[in-house]
Parts: C-alpha cells; structure tokens; sequence
C-alpha cells in the first residue's frame, strides 16, 4: 500500500496553510489549520476499512519550558508522542480525502462535530489535554487541528501520516476516542500500513 500528498513532499516542510500555529509580526498566532491532501493506491485485498492517524513523536517532555522567551528547548530533550487526527472506520473504497475538507480554521474548544468521509468516526486529538486548563479554549478536540510546536524548541517536529488498512468495517470505540482506544482496537486487524511524513518549526531558525 502506498500512501501521498499533494499538499507537501514526503520528508519537507508542511506548508503554513496546513498548520494551527504560524509565525506573525506580533509573534505567533493561529494559521488557516487546514488538513492536507492525501491519497492511497495499492490497497490489499480483503480491506474493510482503513484507519488513519497524523502524531507528531518530537513534542517536549516538559511543558513548563514550552513558549518561555528566556529558554531554548534543546533538541535532545526527551520527546513524547502528540495525536494531530485520529479517524477510523474510513470505508474500504476510499482513496482520496481533499485538502481542507476535515478541516479549515481553528475552533476555539475544538471542532464540535467535524467534517470527514461519510460512514467515518474521528477521535479526540491531545490539544484536549492540552487547552483542558484554559477556560477559553478547553473542550473536545475532535479532528484534525494541525502543527503548533513551540517557538522556543530547537527540534525540527516530524508529522507522521500512517494509514492502516483493515479486515474489519468498524472498530469497537468509544464515542470519545483517543490514541490509546485506536490503537488497541485495531491490533489483530491490520492488513498494510502506508505513511508520509511532514516537517514544521516555529522556531526562527527553521521557520523560513
């Protein structure tokens, strides 16, 4: 199985209009939160439906030095895994999902009842726990709401794309799933797995 996007390179820079965070004059600031394109070919027989999840494996294991103008988050500081979009139950016949069309524009306290493919479930992602503390952000962050890594981290962030192909149509889930309940649900049924990978900074050193 083969999976691409047309709306970056496999291995480069995700373009801004795909991320929740870009820099501005003032700073950084929320950007277009778009989800990228992606397409699959090559698909196993015997697929029931896929699953697909976006994680970003680099995020800092220290969330008091996350934003500090006085400190740089060195790049081998221990890392920690970020669910971006977590989607399951996408149908057997699917092969393509459009840019923006999960996604478009940050939702403060997250996406009530996000756009996808018909017949798809789409999980919690973690700026739930993230924002949870903030009275004007905190909900459910359902969908995909894209890449907003610190500023102040030296650590270029990968963005990893997996789709898993399926010999079930639907997956035993919670209706408020995260990481941990798709991947639990889908270990035994997984036919192929395909990913990409996108990069993204904040930081002014990578940020060009």
């Amino acid at each position: 199985m083969r999976i691409h996007s047309d709306s970056f390179r496999h291995g480069h820079r995700l373009p801004a209009e795909f991320a929740a965070g870009v820099r501005t004059a003032a700073g950084v600031g929320f950007g277009r939160n778009r989800n990228p394109h992606l397409a699959w070919a090559e698909v196993p027989e015997g697929t029931a439906s896929f699953a697909l999840l976006c994680l970003d494996p680099d995020v800092p294991t220290v969330p008091e030095l996350v934003g500090r103008d006085d400190v740089e988050i060195p790049a081998q500081q221990p890392r920690t895994v970020f669910a971006h979009w977590l989607i399951a139950d996408l149908p057997a016949d699917l092969r393509v999902i459009e840019a923006g069309s999960c996604s478009d524009g940050v939702t403060a306290g997250g996406k009530r009842a996000p756009a996808g493919p018909a017949g798809s479930r789409q999980g919690l992602n973690d700026y739930t726990g993230w924002f949870a503390g903030d009275p004007a952000m905190a909900g459910d962050w359902f969908g995909y709401d894209g890449p907003f890594p610190p500023p102040n981290d030296l650590r270029v962030h990968r963005y990893e794309f997996r789709l898993l192909a399926l010999d079930t149509a639907s997956l035993a889930l919670p209706a408020r799933f995260a990481r941990a309940d798709l991947e639990a649900a889908v270990a035994g049924h997984v036919l192929a797995e395909a990913s990409t990978c996108a990069t993204y900074s904040l930081h002014p050193r990578h940020a060009g």
